[in-house]
């Protein structure tokens, strides 16, 4: 009885370890779990920032809250972006963020949202106008850009 039990420990111990020594071997993190928030992270994401539920806003009412840029451009952008999902979220390759209408990178979050998830519309707005404005009045920041045609307008 007592060796059946050191066999099954010793078997565990030998799982673990091919398990342990396959996962550096492919990269795979076997601690990662995956969520898509909902549906607010249909790629998947480690977090939620914004929460598991929807929050469907017009694009032309956000878009109309700023007159620096062309009301169509920003419409197509917040399409291709989020959906109108103001709790959008999209975990990027390297483990950054990208949240809210605007699909805000978290880079910016301390400059434009005090170091939070830009998730209220009304902030995402605020954060969207500075992004806007650092890429010279354009939406070349915004690798949608090229499907609506606008990187190099308003």
């Amino acid at each position: 009885f007592q060796s059946k039990k050191m066999l099954k420990s010793l078997v565990l111990i030998l799982s673990i370890l091919s398990a342990t020594v396959a996962s550096e071997q492919t990269g795979i993190d076997l601690n990662v779990t995956s969520s898509t928030c909902g549906g607010n992270c249909p790629g998947g994401c480690d977090s939620c920032p914004c929460g598991s539920s929807s929050n469907y806003q017009s694009s032309s009412t956000w878009c109309a809250e700023y007159s620096g840029w062309k009301q169509s451009s920003c419409e197509c952008i917040m399409s291709h972006e989020s959906g109108g999902n103001a709790n959008a979220a999209n975990q990027n390759t390297g483990g950054s963020y990208d949240i809210g209408l605007w699909q805000i990178n978290d880079m910016n979050w301390d400059s434009c949202s005090g170091g939070s998830a830009p998730c209220d519309p009304s902030t995402n707005l605020v954060c969207a106008k500075m992004v806007f404005g650092w890429g010279g009045n354009t939406w070349k920041l915004w690798s949608t850009c090229s499907v609506c045609g606008v990187c190099d307008s308003a």
